[in-house]
């Protein structure tokens, strides 16, 4: 495998992604949905990284909260998943996650498999512990070329069990991909040991976003295309649940906006709530 073809840093989403996250703790009022400024630690932008185009408070500020929602979610479903006595997590597409660093104390007891690009594996590693951050047994990097090696065959090289459960998160990945490895990932996944549960965002088609939503998404997509990750996939909610079923998940939910909305945003003084557009699809095997 030749690592050394990847760039040795995170691509521009993973940065975007962290940065919102930090930028919720900064300037929105708590309570605060997720508090994560590690990955601001482990980027070390600029100073002036809040005079960035794309972290303007009031523009990002759908976007920010989509970004917080999601993540809170995932580590809600993590920890009551890992009540009923699963004890494994899979984050396909880690890119700059931080609940092993946020959260010691479910982490060190789980055994966590972070999947991505062995240059952002890389670069990740090496900042972490460049600021002191212990880097548990229970935490694995696997770094994964998609375009040459299965991440699947890389899971369980790395010492995934695939006799126990586990809790499969899937997110701000599927637009990059197209239907036809999405359909792959299912099949995989569906493929785990019983109980255990996929949860993947999908992004809605434009004609069911919020009118006022819509241009938010345009914006998002040429800046893909301008990086050269297009996006590639959209889903609504009745396919994306048909396309699970076909791969063999015996239960499938989806979660929208309106139920993360309601989750975690209710009652907030600042009004501040995720934009339509990405939704979740829960999968149990």
């Amino acid at each position: 495998m030749e690592q050394n073809n990847y760039p040795a840093a995170p691509d521009n989403t993973a940065v975007r992604v962290a940065l919102w996250r930090a930028l919720h703790v900064v300037i929105d009022a708590p309570p605060h949905i997720l508090e994560d400024t590690i990955g601001l630690q482990l980027i070390a932008p600029d100073p002036n990284w809040r005079e960035r185009p794309d972290m303007d408070p009031v523009f990002t500020r759908g976007l920010r909260a989509s970004i917080v929602g999601r993540a809170r979610f995932i580590e809600d479903l993590l920890i009551e998943q890992h009540k009923k006595g699963v004890t494994q997590y899979v984050l396909l597409g880690a890119g700059l996650d931080t609940f092993a660093q946020r959260r010691p104390d479910i982490a060190s007891q789980l055994r966590i498999y972070e999947i991505d690009q062995p240059g952002t594996q890389a670069w990740k590693q090496r900042r972490l512990e460049e600021l002191g951050f212990h880097l548990p047994d229970s935490l694995q990097f696997v770094p994964v070329n998609f375009e040459i090696s299965s991440w699947w065959e890389e899971l369980t090289a790395a010492g995934f069990d695939t006799g126990q459960p586990a809790v499969v998160a899937c997110t701000g990945v599927s637009m990059y991909l197209t239907q036809e490895a999405i359909a792959a990932t299912l099949h995989q996944v569906a493929q785990l040991a019983k109980g255990s549960i996929l949860a993947m965002t999908f992004l809605l088609p434009s004609e069911l976003l919020a009118e006022a939503d819509r241009p938010l998404l345009d914006i998002a997509k040429k800046g893909a295309a301008a990086a050269g990750t297009p996006f590639l996939s959209f889903f609504a909610p009745g396919e994306i649940a048909a396309a699970a079923r076909s791969a063999g998940f015996k239960h499938v939910a989806i979660v929208n906006t309106e139920n993360i909305t309601e989750q975690y945003f209710t009652g907030r003084s600042d009004d501040l709530r995720p934009i339509t557009g990405e939704e979740f699809l829960l999968a149990v095997t």
